[in-house]
């Protein structure tokens, strides 16, 4: 899916909470995309719950399951969009979000393994860390 303007981020950020999206458009930059909207324009449901209920109805509906091993994992869930919080206060209130996410996705945030630099791999995909929030093993975040 192509970023292009705010309206084809929000179309993208609001179809997981009434669970249209289709599953292949859930991807990395639809992940980040969504985040960002939320966190502009609906943060209450940023709030980890709120996420978490977000993500898992939507996983659901696409048939992804909700496992020790697949579906929501919340220490991602919540770095990811902490990442995204900080990212976001780093331009003007007026920047458009196209913009920000396109200079996110091309930051050392926006590679999919990330989060690799701050988890060794075995705590990241552990299941506690699937199930709650597991602070990193490596170095602590930035934010």
């Amino acid at each position: 899916m192509s970023f292009s303007d705010d309206k084809s981020i929000e179309r993208l950020a609001l179809r997981p909470i009434d669970r249209s999206l289709p599953k292949s458009e859930w991807t990395h930059a639809g992940h980040f995309a969504t985040a960002l909207w939320l966190t502009r324009h609906r943060p209450y449901l940023t709030r980890p719950d709120e996420i978490r209920t977000i993500i898992t109805r939507y996983n659901d509906a696409t048939h992804t399951a909700n496992t020790d091993t697949s579906g929501y994992h919340h220490t991602i869930t919540l770095a990811s969009m902490r990442a995204t919080r900080d990212y976001l206060t780093g331009f003007p209130s007026d920047t458009p979000l196209y913009a920000v996410l396109h200079s996110l996705l091309a930051s050392e945030f926006g590679r999919p393994d990330w989060l690799r630099a701050y988890w060794e791999r075995a705590t990241l995909f552990s299941v506690t860390a699937r199930r709650k929030w597991v602070e990193p093993d490596i170095v602590p975040l930035p934010f």
